[in-house]
C-alpha cells in the first residue's frame, strides 16, 4: 500500500517561514512528479508547485519568488520552503505523486498564516 504523509505545518505569523515535508512509503518503484497543491476554505484546490524527477520546477504566480520544491529522489520525499508568507496562504496543503502505477496523493496539512 503506498502512502504520502505530509508534515510541517502549522500556525507562522505573516511574514514568516515553514517548511513542508511529505514522505512516499510502500510499493513505489519510480515516481515522476511530485509536488504541491492547496485548498482553501471555499475555493477550489490549486497547484501550488510541482518538480520532475529531473529536477525542473513549476510554481503558481501567487507564490514564485517565496516558495521553493525541492525533492530526495532517494528518500522519496518532496519539501516545500515557504517564506514571507502571507493571510492569503492559509490553507490545507497536499502532497501529490506521479508514478507509471497510478497517481497518489497525502491526506494534507494545514498552514495558518496570522495577520
Amino acid at each position: 500500500q503506498v502512502q504520502l504523509v505530509e508534515s510541517g505545518g502549522g500556525l507562522v505569523q505573516a511574514g514568516g517561514s515553514l517548511k513542508l515535508s511529505c514522505a512516499a512509503s510502500g510499493s513505489i518503484f519510480s515516481i515522476n512528479a511530485m509536488g504541491w497543491y492547496l485548498r482553501a476554505r471555499g475555493k477550489q484546490r490549486e497547484l501550488v508547485a510541482a518538480i520532475t524527477s529531473g529536477g525542473s520546477t513549476n510554481y503558481a504566480d501567487s507564490v514564485k519568488g517565496r516558495f521553493a520544491i525541492s525533492r530526495d529522489n532517494d528518500k522519496k520525499t518532496v519539501y516545500l520552503q515557504m517564506n514571507s508568507l502571507k493571510p492569503e496562504d492559509t490553507a490545507v496543503y497536499y502532497c501529490y505523486a506521479d508514478t507509471p502505477a497510478d497517481n497518489y496523493r497525502g491526506r494534507g496539512t494545514q498552514v495558518t498564516v496570522s495577520s
